[in-house]
């Protein structure tokens, strides 16, 4: 077996961009009627801070609410999200169960993310990625919500030395590093061009993984 990959799930397995807005304005939508929101819907801020964890997500986007007002939100929002991946309404990114398929030959292949884990195991159940995945990450299990210390629990649990991350942002990217392994970017919907130039390598379409096996 060879060297592990570790991916995020949000702009780099899977196009969430296709069901944010309608999980968002659903939400907003909801928030207007209890009287907690006036004005549009925040999407553009939301896409900009995509990946970072769900209580600054939270904070960001509504900061005159009490946290227990963003933990139910926050839950609102999520179960938006999940009804929206049943539906089959989003997408993963092309190549990527072709890719994930052949990786997993010879990689063991695990999930890091900040989404939590009913959302995550969502995606998993619908588009079947449990055919390839060894285990799926929530940062719901570290406190911190630092994406590195994340990406740790699985390098020791794993005993790896060396191995990829594979993202689309800085933290993923930070993750890698932080942990001794080697950064891969995507350029895809949430890329961010200054961040992707700390990676040790970036790619423009997701098969290109396996150019670099």
């Amino acid at each position: 077996m060879k060297s592990p990959y570790i991916f995020d799930m949000d702009g780099t397995l899977f196009k969430t961009h296709l069901i944010l807005e309608p999980a968002l304005e659903e939400t907003f939508s909801w928030l207007r009627e209890q009287s907690l929101w006036s004005g549009p819907t925040p999407l553009e801020m939301y896409q900009r801070i995509m990946g970072v964890p769900l209580p600054v997500v939270w904070e960001t986007l509504c900061p005159d609410h009490s946290d227990e007002q963003r933990q139910t939100s926050n839950a609102h929002f999520q179960q938006a999200l999940i009804n929206e991946i049943t539906r089959r309404n989003g997408s993963l990114y092309e190549g990527v169960e072709l890719t994930l398929a052949e990786l997993s030959k010879t990689h063991p292949l695990h999930i890091a993310s900040n989404g939590n884990m009913p959302y995550l195991q969502a995606i998993v159940s619908t588009y079947q990625l449990d055919r390839f995945i060894t285990s799926i990450n929530s940062i719901d299990r570290i406190p911190s919500g630092n994406k590195s210390e994340l990406v740790a629990t699985i390098v020791n649990a794993y005993e790896y030395s060396e191995g990829f991350v594979v993202g689309d942002r800085l933290s993923d990217i930070q993750a890698a590093k932080d942990n001794g392994l080697q950064a891969i970017g995507v350029r895809f919907d949430f890329a961010q061009e200054e961040e992707l130039q700390q990676a040790n390598k970036v790619i423009d379409h997701f098969s290109e993984l396996l150019a670099k096996k």
